[in-house]
């Protein structure tokens, strides 16, 4: 009864909905919308079936760029059961394949599916039963990939949303592999309820990961360089408003003048100035009330000496004279909105610094194009002690430096510098072995503790006292072996 209510099966797609295509290893984040053409995999087609139906499910493209749900056969076996035993005869010449080009297309023309041309192929194949079982499997799962148009749609996460950056645009997320981006989740101990700072250039991948791992809980303090926050790949997940609700933004900027104290308010307006303008308006409107009562009264003077074809371009003259009041009231309408948007950002500004001022975030996550040295020091002051910060950069020798200076400046424990190295492995039966090609490189990271900083040691010193002094059970040793 659980699966035919489909509650219990998942989430649904529904309208509005930021879902995510898969065919294979290729993913594409799309807006589910009514009536939009998608272009995925050289494969067009509309997405207005597949709402309603559960995340997860796997669609064809039929004629007219509509999707079916698949329906699941059962694949025959009976061309597999005969099988080479080595494929040393098969030559490569390009005659094997008895089906020419425009024989496939005119398959396609008369809208027989994909999964009947990859048969004909099959059959058609003149080296086919030569082949061994595994070349046979690859043989149809190539042929699978080209002929049949199979779209699964599912539901946005931070696992596939970094698997798809990476893989299309690793360029916008600085290189920001998945296992390196699931390694800085767990040091930075990302959790409901935290007060977490994030600095990241990353389109808000990064941003997006932490608000999915807190699940709306807490609050989080995204610092942005430029004139605003960039939140292209957090828009993918599909959060719901409450958890925007907790989300402040805060400047670059402005850091330096909050630390040193003369960050002031005092040009920001208390309120919006909604009188001012509604004052504005109303002198505005009776001016023109008066000139149109002159003009009605001169109207009136005149009307008798006019003909009929006056009177058409008077008529003419009222609607010019209305357009431009109704433009009038259009362009203060606008002023006015964006003085009250200007007020509220200001306003979330001035919150935003109270929260900074209290210096008891919870943790530190960065990950910029930024030299990550200036970035840490200066935001590690909001940082209360005993929290953890990590630091991400694609390359080694900025967080070398980093870990430097922080050594030298104390009030940060376990300083670890690391590198995650990852392997694809390919795992079916009889033929599990590392994939041919990997990443290069998933970037560095710099991690640490926060601790209640000494501004009279510096850590080198504390660290030629902590030489210096020799627990007394080390010393007895050492006498006894003297002895």
């Amino acid at each position: 009864m659980a699966m035919e209510d489909g509650q219990s099966l998942g989430p649904r797609i529904c309208e509005g909905d930021c879902a995510v295509l898969k065919r294979d290893d290729v993913f594409k984040a799309v807006p589910v919308l009514r009536r939009r053409k998608i272009i995925f995999e050289k494969q067009w087609f509309y997405l207005d079936n597949a709402i309603g139906h559960i995340y997860g499910t796997t669609f064809e493209v039929t004629s007219g760029g509509n999707l079916q749900p698949k329906k699941e056969v059962e694949e025959t076996t009976t061309e597999t059961k005969e099988a080479g035993t080595d494929n040393r005869n098969i030559v490569d010449d390009g005659k094997s394949q008895k089906l020419t080009h425009d024989d496939i297309k005119a398959l396609k023309d008369k809208g027989i599916k994909g999964q009947e041309i990859v048969q004909q192929l099959i059959e058609n194949s003149t080296t086919f039963r030569d082949k061994t079982e595994f070349a046979q499997d690859k043989y149809i799962k190539k042929k699978k990939k080209k002929y049949e148009a199979v779209i699964t749609i599912v539901k946005p996460s931070t696992r596939i949303l970094s698997t798809m950056y990476y893989a299309r645009e690793p360029g916008k997320i600085n290189h920001l592999r998945y296992d390196t981006l699931a390694q800085m989740l767990t040091l930075g101990n990302i959790r409901a309820g935290n007060k977490m700072i994030v600095m990241e250039t990353c389109a808000g991948l990064v941003l997006g990961a932490v608000m999915e791992r807190m699940g709306g809980y807490g609050s989080i303090i995204q610092m942005y360089p430029g004139g605003g926050p960039v939140r292209a790949a957090t828009s993918c997940f599909g959060f719901p408003k409450l958890f925007f609700d907790n989300l402040h933004e805060f400047p670059l900027s402005k850091v330096d003048s909050l630390l040193s104290g003369t960050f002031s308010t005092e040009t920001l307006p208390s309120e919006p100035e909604d009188n001012a303008l509604v004052e504005e308006e109303s002198n505005g409107l009776t001016d023109e009330k008066q000139t149109s009562l002159q003009e009605t009264e001169e109207e009136s003077t005149t009307e008798a000496a006019m003909e009929i074809n006056q009177t058409e371009e008077q008529e003419t003259m009222d609607v010019n004279a209305e357009d431009v009041e109704f433009k009038e009231n259009k362009e203060k309408e606008n002023v006015r909105e964006k003085q009250r948007k200007q007020w509220e950002r200001r306003k979330k500004l001035i919150e935003t610094a109270a929260l900074l001022r209290e210096k008891n975030a919870d943790g530190l996550i960065v990950a910029s194009k930024f030299h990550p040295t200036p970035l840490l020091l200066s935001l590690l002051e909001f940082v209360a002690p005993s929290r953890p910060f990590v630091v991400y950069c694609q390359y080694k020798e900025p967080l070398l430096e980093c870990y430097t200076k922080l050594r030298e400046r104390g009030g940060v424990i376990n300083l670890k510098l690391s590198e995650t190295w990852l392997r694809n492995y390919q795992v079916l039966p009889d033929r599990s072995h590392p994939k041919l090609t990997m990443s290069g490189g998933g970037g560095y990271l710099l991690s640490g503790i926060t601790v209640v900083l000494d501004k009279g040691k510096s850590d080198s010193s504390n660290v030629e006292a902590l030489k210096m002094e020799e627990p007394s059970s080390k010393r007895c040793k050492v006498q006894d072996l003297h002895c």
